[in-house]
């Protein structure tokens, strides 16, 4: 991989919870209603200085997350205090009964660079059933509507869980018709009681992988997956096969390849929650700092905890043996939901490494040949 990308000073993903309001139970943050902010949510004052020390970091992506962000009545105020410091902010917005018309709008006027829409099932029953919000499906397909019509551009989340995973082709035959940049379906990781037993298995996230490499290669957006990143494993041998069965071609493994980034987003993302608690990601309850008492360039270039979490060298089991260990790594949030161990290796990854093979030094002829995963780690 020639792609180099200095991850110990530099977050290629930073993330901010804006807050934990909304006005509507929202399953990702369990079932229950909290319709006003915390008394420990970052002020806005705190919030702009979050910001310079975000764009101080210049992550190549920025978002603004959150139960609801519009609950926040400074939200249009810090998407453009961050247009202003030189980042891109993307909002990911909930389909509440404030995204509105006008808020889609104020948010392009404000500066945003791209509004993330959740859709999580091509029919409105499915898509309301699994968010259990009735009418959820309607006003995102009417966001999108209003998001083209502000000519702001807008992506497409999906949280994949056994009751979509049939519902694949027909949400890429949904949005193809759509002018979005880019779909994004986030594998998932247990995080409550009771989601451990609904994990789809190892060989469902693999036929899941094949199944989205070959939808990307016929719809005009980008597909990119999180919290997979052995999706890097399997684009990486498919190449292989395509390379073996025709012409020789290099590696391709760069910005552009469809659901690849240039790093494993898990070993260089930042997230930050509404409290200003740091921690490596959503979906990982290891705090490395607060931006209420240390800067975030410090937490993020000083923590041990990060430090630990990028270092391949602390896998164990066949993560650590693994010859993609360097392009992929597994998922260290979904080893430490099911065995407690954040460098344990990924339940829900099918592949066996290769065990090496004993040569006699003496005879360079029976040296094994070089693979794909061995030569994209130089």
């Amino acid at each position: 991989m020639k792609t180099k990308i200095d991850t110990k000073s530099t977050p290629w993903i930073t993330i901010w919870e804006t807050t934990q309001a909304c006005d509507i139970a929202c399953l990702d943050y369990g079932d229950w209603i909290q319709p006003e902010p915390s008394p420990l949510e970052l002020t806005t004052q705190e919030a702009e200085q979050l910001v310079r020390e975000i764009s101080e970091l210049r992550p190549r992506i920025f978002v603004l997350s959150g139960a609801d962000p519009l609950k926040r009545q400074d939200i249009n105020h810090l998407v453009r205090y961050a247009a202003f410091r030189g980042l891109h902010p993307i909002l990911a917005a909930r389909a509440t009964p404030l995204l509105t018309r006008d808020a889609v709008f104020d948010l392009k006027e404000a500066g945003l660079s791209r509004l993330s829409l959740t859709l999580d099932g091509s029919t409105a029953e499915l898509h309301d059933l699994i968010t259990g919000v009735y009418g959820s499906y309607a006003r995102t397909i009417e966001a999108t509507q209003w998001a083209d019509e502000a000519r702001l551009p807008f992506q497409i989340t999906t949280q994949l869980c056994e009751r979509n995973l049939h519902d694949l082709e027909n949400l890429a035959a949904l949005l193809k018709p759509f002018r979005i940049a880019q779909w994004n379906v986030v594998f998932p990781v247990p995080t409550r009681p009771g989601q451990i037993e609904e994990l789809p298995s190892a060989g469902e996230f693999e036929e899941a992988f094949a199944r989205l490499y070959k939808l990307a290669q016929h719809v005009p957006f980008k597909i990119k997956t999180t919290e997979a990143p052995h999706y890097r494993r399997y684009v990486l041998q498919q190449q292989a096969l395509a390379r073996a069965e025709g012409p020789a071609q290099p590696p391709q493994f760069a910005e552009g390849i469809p659901g690849i980034l240039p790093v494993n987003e898990e070993r260089a993302t930042l997230f930050i929650a509404h409290t200003g608690e740091v921690y490596p990601c959503a979906s990982l309850p290891i705090v490395a700092g607060n931006v209420r008492i240390q800067n975030l360039g410090e937490i993020y270039r000083g923590s041990k905890a990060l430090e630990a979490l990028h270092d391949v060298a602390n896998l164990k089991g066949k993560c650590s043996t693994c010859g993609f260990k360097q392009v992929c790594g597994g998922s260290r949030a979904r080893a430490f939901a099911i065995d407690k161990d954040v460098f344990m290796e990924d339940p829900s990854c099918i592949y066996h490494p290769p065990q090496p093979t004993r040569v006699r030094t003496d005879s360079p002829e029976t040296l094994p040949p070089v693979g794909i995963a061995d030569s994209l780690e130089d």
